[in-house]
């Protein structure tokens, strides 16, 4: 059926017309839609909205990111046609998944950036589906969370990354990718105490008050044990999660902007997501892809593997609740 399929099928992003679904065109041809999801900006019946944010005037070193939901959503083509490996149900199939697009931005404006971009997701919390978004660089995420604080209330927090991004910035108008997570625990939308971060390895005395799992500890002990680690923190609260790739050692995701020896392995990132299912994830995000500095493609690659394992994550939650 598969093959079948593969000879008609063409350009997915815009023909099908169920959200649901595999596709089997041709994993080199048609447009580029996030696994060859529907392109729409029509929200009803949608659980679960995939979209860009091709944002990356925040860095601190290599810029790039802003090509990263274009390079991510072209690698995901290369999963389309299946369903997520190690899962007991399909994501894809089971769900209504959308690629709503990019967000839309003047550049020229760097200021008015956050309130678009939390303008823009509450609209997708608004029609009740779930959100996840590809970036772009992680300052990205503060103005995600202040729309899934509005909603939720203080939200947990599940950061995958090699920095902390707590260094501390009391401008809270100041746009930065490494002082992001610092304004969002002293405004409130985050609670610290049950918040975790996963494969630090970079200096920051004040963590906030944010537990920290560095990338030692996950090699050490192992993936397993970092989980359990993870859920017990956050227990049964509502949470967010957010991958930089930089999480991943520049052997495994070398097209970043600020990349940092001893990291996880993509064997060991694979594991701790999957066995992650039972979180109460509310939505999530995948950041700093740079493309200029891979030529293989590799990161996005890893990229749009994580993206996928958030859809499956959110699944889970959403079929047992």
């Amino acid at each position: 059926m598969a093959l079948e399929d593969a000879a008609k099928q063409m350009d997915m992003a815009f023909t099908r017309e169920d959200l649901k679904g595999p596709s089997y065109e041709l994993t080199f041809g048609g447009a580029t839609s996030f696994l060859r999801r529907k392109y729409t900006k029509d929200l009803t019946g949608v659980d679960i909205a995939v979209t860009g944010v091709p944002f990356d005037q925040a860095v601190t070193n290599r810029p790039g990111t802003r090509l990263g939901p274009r390079a991510i959503r072209e690698a995901s083509a290369l999963q389309a046609p299946d369903a997520p490996y190690g899962w007991d149900f399909d994501v894809l199939s089971e769900f209504a998944i959308a690629d709503y697009g990019d967000l839309a931005f003047d550049y020229g404006h760097v200021s008015q950036f956050p309130a678009a971009l939390t303008a823009h997701i509450k609209t997708i919390l608004d029609a009740g589906a779930a959100s996840v978004v590809l970036g772009g660089d992680h300052y990205i995420s503060f103005p995600i969370l202040k729309a899934y604080a509005e909603k939720y209330g203080p939200i947990s927090l599940l950061q995958f990354d090699a920095h902390t991004d707590t260094w501390q910035d009391d401008d809270m108008d100041r746009i930065d990718h490494g002082t992001m997570f610092y304004k969002a625990v002293k405004s409130g939308i985050v609670d610290p105490s049950t918040s975790v971060q996963v494969g630090i390895r970079t200096t920051n005395e004040d963590t906030m008050g944010v537990n920290i799992i560095d990338a030692r500890e996950v090699h050490e002990k192992g993936p397993q044990a970092t989980v359990a680690k993870i859920k017990e923190i956050l227990g049964d609260r509502p949470c967010y999660l957010t991958f930089d790739i930089d999480a991943l050692d520049p052997a495994f995701a070398p097209g970043t902007g600020t990349p940092v020896w001893g990291g996880l392995t993509s064997a060991q990132a694979s594991i701790m997501l999957r066995d992650l299912a039972g979180i109460n994830i509310m939505g999530g995000d995948v950041v700093e892809v740079s493309p200029p500095f891979d030529t293989t493609g590799a990161t996005a690659v890893a990229g749009a593997h994580v993206a996928t394992e958030i859809l499956s994550l959110l699944g889970h939650r959403m079929r047992t609740a």
